[in-house]
């Protein structure tokens, strides 16, 4: 899953690249190194970047631990810019049994649920650059 994120187009546009994911998709880890082809007219991320390194990857991690039977959608993000993204950025993904427990119980009769996720995007100093709100769709299909 990785080498086909990493090879994905957008993501090869964007300089984004995969370098952690756990073998049970509760952990990922992603970066997204400043360069000449991903800098804005200021010399630092594009925003839209910068959102880019985060945009599938919960819904990744849910359509694998939930198992079959499930519909995962992205609802709405927010995204909040901190500071000039002006180094390589950083973001990492947590999916603990407790939210996966969660999920299930919430959808157990066909209800939709719109779990929410927090991710800060953080530069190679860990001072925080942006940070994106999250929320998905999920439901048994």
């Amino acid at each position: 899953m990785k080498i086909i994120l990493n090879f994905y187009p957008p993501y090869i546009g964007a300089g984004v690249r995969v370098y952690y994911i756990s073998a049970d998709f509760r952990h990922i880890k992603v970066k997204l190194p400043l360069r000449f082809f991903n800098r804005n007219y200021f010399g630092t991320h594009f925003g839209g970047n910068i959102y880019t390194m985060v945009d599938p990857f919960y819904v990744i991690m849910l359509v694998n631990n939930l198992g079959k039977g499930y519909i995962v959608w992205d609802k709405s993000a927010k995204i909040e810019f901190i500071s000039p993204g002006k180094s390589t950025l950083y973001a990492e993904f947590f999916l603990d049994q407790k939210t996966i427990e969660e999920i299930k119980m919430k959808t157990a009769d066909g209800s939709v649920y719109y779990p929410q996720f927090q991710i800060e995007i953080r530069d190679i100093s860990g001072s925080i650059v942006a940070r994106v709100h999250k929320i998905l769709y999920v439901r048994k299909s």
